[in-house]
């Protein structure tokens, strides 16, 4: 077997290992072509399992698999890559990119993997019970098949470990927080990381000198302020369940409703754990959490629909006015994720009225279809706006090869 990690090997291989599947992607840093990529699902749900696999720019290739664990999903994806003459052995990988959900307040920045660092990674598991187990087992089969190959974890919570104390710590009884390690930490943080710089290479301007509001709007949802490449607010807390109003999730929501459903409904903590994070949010205001849909609805003149719209976009504007408080000076606003990159009308919902703070999207620039990085603002709009699709995968290996490139030395 070809050992790995040489000064010459420019091939990054990223593992997002969710609870259920495994998504990945083949990368030559040398020049940020996309090799290979797929997705592996239905892991450890019975006979269902497929594989979506694709090579370079052509087409998808699908076969079905029986997948009883990641394991087994980890190797189909190395035969998929070893049938393009890209497997694990083959020469030019410098290392694999694992994302990990939670670093909690150990793991700041891109991180070798040891056996060490993976034990941290375990104990963390409290903070993040359905992701970081996957997260962990990725490393471990990617370890087994290749164990002469560097192993880098990068970290969703990671780009919010700048927030201020201020900003990051709860106002609740500060022994009690410190000792359950409650404090808000963020996620979707390659995301932010990705596009904020994006966003000020559109402008072009050095990320250093560009204050950015970035809103990834997906299934999950959330906005980060972004002061000179450094994040200084965010709008997910503890876990994924704060900030936004999601597709599934509640976002910001009086913690006494809690107490009010317990008591007085009877609900469980794991109940509510239920409705809160799988039942709320756009689904449970209208039984739709895909926008599309809740968007016909609303032109249809269905009320529910409409009321949910309202409700999404009422909160986004919350944020996005807060944010420019928190930054003060706001040179762009980033749409990113499969809502805020495809859907025109929460990008011109969600902008109306802002004038005043010196934020105003063009009509027509808008109403264009998906088409890249490209500016949404109006000629007289003080912020920029832009739409920035994200790359989660590619900031990852990214983020891993630089890392492996200065372990070299």
């Amino acid at each position: 077997m070809t050992p790995g990690g040489g000064r010459g090997a420019t091939r990054v291989l990223v593992l997002n290992c969710g609870s259920s599947s495994v998504k990945y992607r083949l990368v030559d840093m040398a020049d940020g072509r996309r090799l290979a990529g797929g997705l592996a699902e239905r892991i450890g749900e019975g006979d269902g399992g497929r594989i979506v696999h694709t090579s370079g720019s052509g087409k998808p290739r699908e076969q079905s698999h029986l997948f009883p664990d990641h394991a087994a999903a980890l190797k189909a994806v190395a035969e998929e890559l070893r049938a393009d003459g890209l497997g694990l052995d083959a020469p030019g990988l410098a290392a694999v990119g694992h994302r990990v959900v939670h670093g909690g307040t150990r793991f700041t920045a891109p991180t070798l993997v040891t056996d060490e660092v993976l034990d941290e990674v375990r104990a963390l598991t409290p903070l993040a019970p359905l992701h970081n187990p996957a997260n962990v087992t990725g490393i471990e089969v990617a370890r087994s098949l290749r164990p002469d190959l560097p192993q880098v974890a990068v970290f969703d919570t990671a780009f919010h470990a700048t927030l201020p104390e201020h900003a990051a710590r709860y106002a609740l009884d500060r022994a009690v927080a410190d000792r359950y390690s409650v404090r808000r930490y963020g996620f979707h943080g390659t995301s932010h990381q990705y596009v904020s710089r994006s966003t000020a290479a559109l402008l072009g301007r050095d990320p250093a000198e560009v204050n950015v509001i970035v809103l990834h709007l997906g299934n999950g949802a959330s906005a980060s302020a972004v002061a000179g490449g450094v994040c200084v607010e965010t709008s997910m807390g503890m876990t994924p369940l704060e900030g936004l109003v999601m597709g599934t999730r509640s976002g910001d929501i009086d913690p006494a409703v809690v107490f009010h459903l317990h008591r007085v409904g009877g609900l469980s903590v794991d109940a509510l754990d239920e409705l809160l994070n799988r039942r709320s949010g756009l689904l449970g205001l209208c039984g739709e959490n895909d926008m599309r849909e809740i968007v016909r609805r609303r032109e249809q003149g269905d009320a529910e629909a409409g009321t949910a719209f309202d409700v999404y976009i009422h909160r986004l504007r919350k944020y996005i006015g807060a944010y420019c408080a928190v930054l003060g000076r706001v040179d762009a606003l980033a749409f990113t994720a499969g809502v805020g990159e495809n859907s025109a009308p929460v990008r011109s919902a969600a902008t109306a009225g802002l004038e005043g703070l010196g934020i105003a999207v063009d009509p027509a620039r808008n109403a264009l279809p998906p088409q890249g990085p490209r500016l949404i603002s109006a000629d007289h709009s003080r912020v920029a706006v832009a739409v920035v699709p994200t790359d989660e995968e590619f900031e990852i290996a990214r983020q891993t090869f630089a890392l492996v490139h200065r372990s070299r030395g």
